[in-house]
């Protein structure tokens, strides 16, 4: 093992930082917080004989306080990396930042491609989801299953029209319709004549181009409409097992959706909620066990390059395969994008789950090579 000087000032700090008391407290919040715990106790707590560090902090939602907060941790707190950074403009803010001073950022909580796309760093890792996997999962792999017509009801800014515009191009390219759609202010507290436009539009597939608690009112709502009931299916672009554990399956079975990691895929999965669960009281969900793995592996970098070093580390993350309770056969790309696989599920119906967070069926996998962009397709510089 290499002597402590090999660790900048020998201690490696990593600091979580996210939304903790908005929107998206759930989504990401004190869980990924308790998710990057778990992934420096299984590493043993020191890497290259230095101790490893946890801070954490909650930006707001808002991309000014995330990059104050940032430049303090990197200035004065001497934190080494960052991760997790719910919400796109807070990551992006963030990523710039992280370039500038030569530090790692590895995003699980945001999910514009932008990323590893226009804005790409070679600092910059995204690890757990973005738009086009999500698009490219709920919209080609669910017209696979037949559901051909599509009506999207879309929250109006820029992360809903992007979310819209990526999967309607994967409906269509799998021959799918796109027959209508409604746009709806942030934060509606009435989604009645969204939803009675939807279900009158007679598609085979309400798209919710949405998130946080436009989401799950948006699902609640739909419920009382009887929406599902009446044969229409209800997809969501993005929500994980966090909001629907929150609505119930009573208001959430039949839900439609796409995560990249569910606790009870596999043994590794299960072995990880498990472990979760009596830490925090509930399962992960793709972003909270996104992050163990992301703080995980930044762990094995700096042990695999001798040195906290961030070109050195960064280069390391591109190179080592990521093999852990979230990813399988997972590999990073020359953008920073890692890539694994990607899932379908449909919420079951209360008569079918048969334990406290067995929420899930799977329709679908999506190949990892598949569901996210080549590093080309990305348009990001460091493919030059």
């Amino acid at each position: 093992m290499a002597a402590p000087g090999k660790i900048s000032d020998g201690v490696v700090r990593i600091g979580v930082l996210n939304d903790q008391s908005g929107v998206y407290a759930d989504f990401g919040g004190k869980g990924s917080v308790a998710a990057a715990r778990l992934a420096i106790a299984d590493f043993g707590g020191k890497v290259l004989g230095a101790p490893v560090e946890l801070i954490d902090a909650d930006h707001q939602n808002k991309a000014d306080i995330a990059a104050g907060i940032a430049r303090r941790w990197y200035d004065a707190d001497k934190v080494d990396a960052i991760v997790e950074l719910t919400s796109s403009s807070a990551a992006l803010a963030v990523q710039q930042l992280t370039r500038e001073k030569k530090r790692i950022n590895i995003v699980t909580g945001a999910a514009t491609s932008e990323l590893t796309g226009k804005q790409c760093s070679p600092y910059g890792f995204h690890w757990a989801f973005d738009t086009h996997a999500m698009a490219k999962a709920v919209g080609g792999a669910l017209v696979e299953q037949g559901g051909k017509d599509w009506f999207f009801l879309t929250a109006d800014y820029a992360f809903g029209h992007s979310l819209e515009e990526q999967t309607a191009k994967f409906v269509k390219s799998k021959g799918g319709n796109v027959v209508g759609q409604v746009r709806h202010p942030l934060n509606a507290p009435d989604f009645s004549s969204f939803l009675l436009q939807a279900q009158n539009s007679g598609a085979k597939v309400i798209g919710l181009a949405n998130a946080g608690m436009d989401t799950a009112n948006a699902i609640k709502q739909a419920a009382e409409f009887g929406i599902v009931q009446g044969g229409q299916r209800l997809a969501s672009l993005l929500v994980t097992l966090s909001e629907v554990h929150g609505l119930g399956l009573p208001a959430a079975n039949g839900l439609v959706l796409s995560e990249g990691f569910y606790w009870d895929l596999d043994d590794k999965a299960r072995a990880f909620g498990q472990r979760y669960q009596k830490v925090t009281g509930r399962m992960p969900n793709m972003i909270q066990a996104g992050t163990y793995s992301a703080v995980l592996q930044y762990l094995k970098a700096i042990e695999a390059a001798g040195t906290d070093d961030a070109d050195a580390v960064a280069t390391k993350l591109r190179a080592m395969p990521v093999e852990d309770a979230f990813s399988r056969n997972g590999k990073v790309l020359a953008n920073g994008r890692m890539i694994h696989d990607m899932y379908l599920f449909e919420v079951k119906k209360p008569s079918e789950s048969k334990q406290a967070f067995d929420y899930y069926k799977l329709l679908a996998t999506i190949p990892g090579n598949q569901a996210f962009m080549t590093v080309e397709e990305s348009g990001c510089p460091l493919a030059n």
